[in-house]
């Protein structure tokens, strides 16, 4: 099955990863640093007028777009396999928004997070728009995918890991968190938060300490911001 990405920056890096690039979309007369990896990589290319383009692309494709390999999944199992000490992995508990996937994906990149868990059903799914936001980490990230949460939890808390759940309704803070052990960190739904179940398997609760009038941030600027706490303090 084939995916159609678009964007620069993701494409770019699609192909530099050595995903499988089917065919490369471009205008006449389009002249970018993409069509010379293209070249080298023997990846066909296919002129389309206007109109065409922009009938096959998405809005905001920026004059190019690319058929490409599905986006897999890892699995759990293999996921744990993979040997590291203070490992980090982000669960995102309902995240429906690519948007906030995406822009998730760049901070896990940006802050060394090895895997992203996120369920079968009643979430979003790696998606061009996904791999769009996420200006090519996409391709650097793990994204595990798992039938069930509460099960997940309970595996890797047999693995060793602490489970670190996210609210605004909790005395302690990011700051508490003690990164020198094996973490994953559960992000909520947009709108509603952490589900029950998910909530009462998690070790412990903290929330991003804030001093405005709004006591409530995007899924993803939430996101980032305990990432970057958990790198900052590893010294990583």
């Amino acid at each position: 099955m084939a995916t159609i990405i678009t964007g620069k920056n993701t494409i770019k890096e699609a192909i530099t990863v050595g995903r499988k690039i089917f065919e490369l979309y471009v205008q006449p007369g389009t002249n970018d640093e993409i069509l010379e990896l293209a070249k080298t990589h023997n990846i066909p290319v296919k002129e389309l007028q206007k109109q065409e383009i922009n009938n096959l692309l998405p809005k905001g494709h920026q004059g190019i777009g690319a058929s490409v390999q599905d986006y897999a999944y890892l699995s759990l199992e293999d996921a744990l396999a993979q040997p590291k000490k203070h490992r980090l992995y982000l669960m995102l508990d309902g995240v429906e928004d690519p948007h906030n996937l995406g822009a998730m994906l760049r901070s896990c990149d940006a802050f060394n997070v090895d895997g992203v868990i996120i369920p079968k059903n009643r979430s979003v799914q790696l998606n061009a728009t996904v791999a769009k936001v996420s200006t090519g980490a996409i391709e650097h990230v793990n994204v595990i995918q798992v039938v069930n949460l509460s099960q997940t939890i309970r595996k890797l808390k047999e693995n060793g890991f602490w489970i670190v759940g996210t609210d605004m309704d909790t005395p302690q803070t990011i700051h508490e968190m003690d990164v020198e052990a094996d973490l994953c960190i559960i992000i909520g739904n947009e709108g509603r938060g952490l589900s029950r179940l998910v909530r009462d398997n998690c070790d412990y609760i903290v929330k991003v300490p804030m001093s405005g009038h709004i006591n409530s941030l995007n899924a993803s600027v939430s996101c980032a911001l305990v990432l970057y706490e958990v790198y900052r303090r590893k010294g990583e």
